[in-house]
């Protein structure tokens, strides 16, 4: 059945991937009878479901299937009738409704989403005025997708009847193959160009589809031009878009575009306490956050899901929720290396050792290119390994102050973007940082 495959990937977008794979990828598809989706749960874990994820899953069936569905989990007997093809909406159809657990308030804002929650607050409360388009750029597991929801419950809530439609690029894509194959191209343009508010997640998907491309690029002359607010989330900054044509990377370019970067460990704390009290977790000991925000760094919803994956052993095993308990679990998935973090000193003595550099003219004030690049990775790399702050890592480098440091950082970045081969230098450069720590520990 399409619409199941269409309902299971809208679950993975909203809970997540790690509380999707634990929790719902074992539902199968038993019946659908045109009004009642009769799915088929694990006995082990069908109470748990049906009480945390019942609501969820009725709303995706209801967005995919129409708004009579229903959604069992024990069973029930199914009329053995067909669905009307007229009732399932056309494969990637924008969405009118959102997470109500995405909203502004529900998001946590720490130094590395600060921008990005300010432009899309100003966004929501002034469509079309504020930043047209918001591009928002960051990894997987950040928060771009949170803040699409959070836009669209706010236009419903406040926008005045405005519409918002959601979407991502690859249903883009669906929506428009499907409207040739049926030729029905003016429902389709209509579904987005009426649209007030338009979020796109994932335009990086976008790429090397010509045709979906073009009617993109008409879609997004339309709405801009009348003043209609665009919203698009992408795994890498416009320019990185090398696939995608360029008159669309300069469009995406025309407006804001703030970036989002992993949370420091205070953020994750907050993330984890602002989840355990949305789900009613008792914690034995409140340092099981601390645990999981020292082992989960770099993605809010592996953080999450971590903390889901103890939860449930907790469920299981009726264990209290306690530092033994969350130390079992983590240690089989982010196990502790048990040694300390490199230190600056570290950093520095292996870069100006691999750029043939000495430790001084590293931390010096030369601007020569053959000292200022490898000074930047080293200061990226302080930043990345040794958990030393901004000021800190600063007074190491020749007394350079906090803005040169946040300097140094974003060119690394922008260099990532456009080059693989950094990331690779990074990478043999960490190991060996790492590697030096290791030996002295030793």
């Amino acid at each position: 059945m399409p619409a199941w495959r269409t309902i299971r990937a809208e679950l993975r977008q909203l809970v997540g991937e790690s509380t999707y794979e634990i929790w719902l990828a074992p539902l199968e598809l038993k019946a659908w009878d045109g009004e009642l989706l009769l799915l088929e749960a694990p006995a082990a874990t069908r109470a748990w479901v049906s009480d945390r994820f019942g609501r969820v899953l009725e709303r995706c069936a209801r967005q995919t299937l129409g708004a009579g569905t229903r959604v069992a989990l024990d069973g029930g007997d199914a009329r053995q009738h067909a669905p009307s093809r007229a009732s399932v909406p056309a494969p990637g159809a924008p969405r009118e409704t959102f997470n109500p657990r995405y909203n502004f308030e529900q998001f946590i804002i720490g130094k590395g989403n600060r921008l990005a929650h300010a432009a899309a607050l100003a966004v929501a409360e002034l469509p079309g005025q504020a930043y047209n388009p918001l591009f928002l750029h960051a990894p997987p597991g950040l928060g771009k997708t949170h803040l699409l929801h959070a836009i669209g419950n706010y236009v419903l809530a406040f926008g005045g009847g405005a519409t918002v439609r959601y979407t991502t690029a690859e249903a883009f894509t669906n929506h428009f193959i499907a409207a040739l194959g049926a030729k029905s191209l003016e429902p389709f343009k209509r579904a987005y160009r009426d649209a007030d508010v338009l979020l796109i997640d994932d335009v990086q998907f976008l790429a090397s589809k010509a045709k979906t491309e073009e009617e993109f690029f008409h879609t997004f002359n339309a709405l801009y031009e009348s003043g209609r607010q665009l919203v698009l989330t992408c795994d890498r900054l416009p320019r990185s878009l090398l696939a995608i044509e360029t008159r669309l990377r300069e469009r995406f370019e025309a407006g804001l575009v703030a970036d989002i970067t992993p949370p420091d460990h205070a953020t994750r704390v907050a993330i984890l306490r602002k989840r355990a009290a949305l789900d009613q977790i008792k914690l034995a000991e409140p340092a099981v956050l601390d645990l999981i925000a020292e082992r989960v760094t770099n993605n809010i919803r592996a953080l999450e899901g971590a903390l889901i994956r103890v939860v449930a052993y907790h469920s299981l095993t009726q264990r209290p929720i306690d530092l033994a308990l969350a130390a079992e679990v983590m240690n089989s998935m982010y196990p502790d290396s048990g040694s300390r973090s490199p230190s600056i000193g570290d950093v520095q003595a292996v870069v100006a050792g691999a750029y043939r550099l000495s430790v001084g003219e590293l931390i010096s004030s030369s601007r020569a290119a053959r000292v200022a690049w490898p000074r930047q990775l080293a200061i990226q790399l302080a930043r990345d390994l040794t958990g030393a702050s901004l000021q800190t890592i600063g007074d190491s480098f020749g007394g350079r102050n906090h803005a040169t440091v946040l300097h140094a950082c974003k060119r690394v970045s922008d260099r990532l973007s456009d080059d693989q081969h950094i990331a690779g230098e990074l990478d043999d450069l960490s190991h060996q940082i790492r590697q030096r720590q290791a030996d002295r520990d030793c």
